[in-house]
């Protein structure tokens, strides 16, 4: 299947993501931060990347307005995972660039369906 991060700093929704991806068949790679992410992104290159918001060190903004500025990066759909739920955040990250907005906590399933579903349409791009 496909090659996903789960960037996250609580280490429970961080082995959540991790465990929901690989019972779909994704190679999963995981990330405790936003630094940690960013060191990883481009030696593991990842086809989808989940990405919370709210992090120590470098938070998912940065992360996000980093890759998405990047050439070599921009074209990895990013889904923002966060318990900020406000429009001015959903718009914010629209801004950014990321593909899917998505507000803690959620439901895997629906995860998962939407995981498959950016994985597709980046296959057919």
């Amino acid at each position: 299947m496909a090659r996903v991060m789960a960037v996250d700093d609580d280490h429970v929704i961080r082995g959540l993501l991790e465990v929901n991806l690989e019972m779909e068949g994704h190679d999963v790679i995981t990330a405790v931060d936003g630094r940690d992410a960013l060191d990883k992104v481009h030696s593991q290159a990842p086809d989808l990347i989940l990405l919370d918001v709210m992090m120590p060190n470098v938070n998912g903004w940065q992360v996000a307005e980093t890759l998405k500025g990047d050439p070599a990066t921009r074209h990895i759909p990013i889904i923002f995972l966060s318990a900020r739920a406000m429009e001015a955040d959903v718009r914010k990250g629209t801004d950014l660039g990321v593909e899917a907005y998505v507000t803690k906590p959620f439901d895997p399933i629906d995860l998962m369906d939407l995981v498959h579903r950016l994985l597709a349409e980046g296959a057919s791009a």
